[in-house]
């Protein structure tokens, strides 16, 4: 879509996200009564801020360039979609990292474009596509950020970060210190991953950079000690969200989970309810092997949100989609550059439109 003269980009990408849901509508034409509601619940209807849209853009920059240079050698020379295209574009789905499960399905929500418009061209296919990965996403009813928001409790939010080494996990949290506390919330970090002298460093200076307090112990202490010195000096503070890390490591999934059950016995005899979020941190530039993290991660413990880091640095930005498809556990956010502010809440309209160029 061109910007048309004194119109604001926000009131653009807003008509953009009205034009995709009514070709949904009309292609799913028995869309359950109130769905119009729950998009806008979901955050379907939400604008996104110029600085925002651009960043995430830029974030997904090279994914885009890589997964349109595959695509049109995919159509090259042909005039309407037919099995081979088919055939090529699941290739394309597949080693673009949207994962075969996804790619799957995808295929075949094309092919039943195809058997219904005969005369289908290959230049339709970009608009198609996002049409598809749109309405493939909007049927996982899952999505629950619209802002970096909490729900109002009486107690401290307690999240638990768990991930790998190496994923941005400590990045993660010290972006997330910051992008609450900009929201106006109270925030206390914890140090529980006490195996690594460098985390503890690494969680205090970014604790540092987003000015809030952070409880630690010298290494070797007991992860399960540190967290409830911060859930109960959260609580004499009065903080508003609590943000623990966790030991990241997946060697040995018994000991990952007791751990982890360790720690959220401890924190239930401050707070009975929580932990209230256990947030599973992955690297997007690992591909496929972010998916193998998440199964493993999600059969050890509770996982309840999914972050997903790197995107800016990486062509596999199509993780996003298969894992927003396959596991039944919102991403909450995207990290889309190494700044402190770099941090988005994922929202997928947002995402598939800025993976796809405007003119194709």
């Amino acid at each position: 879509m061109k910007q048309c003269a004194n119109v604001p980009i926000e009131i653009e990408i807003e008509i953009k996200h009205l034009l995709i849901f009514s070709l949904f509508l009309q292609l799913h034409s028995s869309a359950p009564p109130g769905i119009t509601s729950k998009l806008s619940c979901m955050g379907f209807f939400s604008i996104f801020s110029k600085e925002k849209k651009k960043e995430l853009d830029k974030g997904l920059e090279k994914s885009k360039e890589s997964f349109f240079a595959k695509l049109a050698k995919t159509v090259a020379g042909k005039s309407k979609v037919d099995d081979d295209v088919l055939d090529n574009l699941e290739e394309v789905l597949v080693t673009s990292d949207v994962g075969v499960e996804t790619t799957l399905r995808i295929i075949e929500r094309i092919e039943s474009r195809v058997s219904r418009d005969k005369y289908l061209g290959t230049e339709q296919l970009n608009a198609i596509l996002k049409e598809e990965i749109v309405g493939l996403l909007l049927e996982n009813d899952i999505e629950k950020a619209n802002d970096f928001v909490i729900p109002k409790m009486d107690t401290p939010y307690v999240m638990l970060v768990v991930g790998v080494n190496g994923v941005g996990k400590t990045t993660t949290i010290g972006k997330l210190a910051y992008q609450f506390k900009q929201k106006g919330y109270s925030v206390t970090l914890g140090a529980a991953d006490t195996f690594r002298a460098a985390a503890i460093e690494q969680l205090e200076a970014w604790a540092k950079r987003a000015d809030v307090p952070i409880i630690t112990q010298k290494m070797g202490s007991d992860p399960a000690a540190v967290a409830y010195d911060t859930v109960a000096s959260a609580i004499a503070r009065k903080s508003d969200i609590v943000i623990i890390d966790t030991a990241g490591r997946l060697h040995n999934k018994t000991n990952l989970m007791n751990e982890l059950v360790k720690i959220k016995n401890v924190i239930r005899k401050l707070i009975p309810d929580g932990p209230h979020e256990i947030l599973l941190v992955l690297d997007g530039s690992t591909g496929q092997n972010a998916f193998e993290q998440a199964r493993q991660f999600c059969a050890a413990t509770e996982v309840n949100a999914l972050a997903i880091t790197k995107l800016d640095g990486t062509a596999k930005g199509g993780v996003v989609i298969g894992i927003s498809d396959q596991f039944k556990i919102p991403i909450k956010y995207i990290g889309v550059g190494e700044k402190i502010d770099q941090l988005q809440v994922f929202n997928r309209a947002e995402f598939v439109d800025s993976l796809f160029p405007d003119n194709w």
